[in-house]
């Protein structure tokens, strides 16, 4: 059995999502579209879609049980809200709403009417973040103390409502979304302070470059950081363990492992090292036979994943891969995030 889909906000991510299903998809077929610019329902009618004329009709379809929700980000609840009531199953895009608040609302409707509600999160199957899901599972570089997760850029661009405030742009909501997610799944342990620092170098009305430190219980910090202003590119990845360090420089993996070659702890010489900053001991050259390089780990995955994991939970129970108790957390720390940029406060937090 097919699930039969619509797509509400055809732009750049509902196009996406419908060539996604339609070549890889078996378990879906993507009847219609509903956009209110007249080029998205042109591009729709070209392809082949049904163009619904009212968001009326496209929720009075019997047909449909499954509502892709790819507009901006303002519009999420209300949308997400009116496809579970009509009895569909919902997939929104990412950031699923404006706060915590908005998303309580969806999932309170959602067990009420008993519908999969879930996010497109789908960057949880990103190679570089599922080889590092592997490094730390693995326990290649023993246990960790600092993560660095960077998505940097310098176009100086915030497309279409991106750069507008009351369609929820900014790099916050459409980047740290992602990278915030990534490290909640990667990490079990409750955060206890969060640390940012937002940014408008270039946008008039939202943040375009952020940072944000953050620190857990389990004593690991981590710092995400998103730049569209960063003329020097650095890692997309760097992570310290105890007793290794990995780096992934960009998003075709390029990196590697370098840890320690024994156990034996490293008897230094008392004498001084003499370098090019000078003399010094605690950062004297560590002897090249004390460490080795490995290369990062092999991993399988894709973002085809995500929908395979929302048909095997319509057609046969399975458990829900992106939660939207999930999303509800990172959308509480997005909360924070703003919060904090008002008063310029680090906030401690049990989240």
């Amino acid at each position: 059995m097919k699930h039969i889909a619509a797509i509400i906000g055809y732009g750049g991510m509902g196009d996406w999502h419908y060539r996604n299903i339609t070549e890889r998809i078996s378990g879906i077929h993507v009847k219609g579209i509903y956009d209110i610019r007249k080029e998205a329902c042109d591009k729709a009618k070209e392809n082949g879609l049904h163009v619904y004329d009212t968001m009326e009709e496209l929720l009075e379809d019997s047909e449909t049980d499954l509502l892709i929700i790819a507009t901006p980000n303002d519009v999420h609840k209300d949308l997400s809200i009116a496809g579970l009531r009509h009895g569909k199953n919902v997939v929104c895009e990412k950031p699923v709403t404006m706060n915590a608040a908005e998303l309580e609302e969806i999932i309170a409707v959602s067990k009420e009417e008993g519908k999969l509600f879930s996010i497109h999160q789908n960057r949880r199957w990103d190679r570089d973040y599922k080889i590092i899901k592997k490094i730390l599972k693995d326990n290649t570089i023993g246990k960790p103390y600092y993560i660095e997760s960077r998505v940097i850029g310098s176009g100086r661009a915030l497309h279409g409502w991106r750069g507008h405030k009351p369609n929820g742009g900014g790099m916050v909501y459409d980047w740290g979304v992602h990278l915030f997610d990534q490290i909640f799944d990667l990490i079990d342990s409750p955060l206890v302070s969060i640390s940012p620092h937002l940014f408008s170098i270039y946008s008039q009305e939202v943040d375009d470059n952020f940072k944000a430190l953050m620190r857990f219980e389990n004593g690991l910090s981590v710092l995400v950081e998103v730049a569209t202003n960063c003329f020097i590119r650095q890692p997309r990845w760097h992570v310290c363990g105890h007793d290794g360090t990995a780096v992934i420089e960009n998003w075709e993996c390029d990196g590697k492992i370098v840890k320690l070659a024994s156990n034996e702890a490293l008897k230094w010489a008392d004498d001084i090292v003499y370098t090019a900053a000078g003399p010094t001991r605690t950062m004297a050259p560590r002897p090249d036979d004390t460490t080795k390089q490995l290369p990062l780990p092999e991993v399988e995955t894709s973002w085809t994943d995500y929908y395979h994991n929302i048909v095997d939970v319509l057609d046969n129970g399975a458990e829900l891969i992106v939660k939207p108790e999930q999303a509800l957390r990172v959308m509480k720390l997005l909360d924070l995030i703003f919060e904090s940029a008002k008063t310029g406060k680090t906030i401690e937090c049990n989240l």
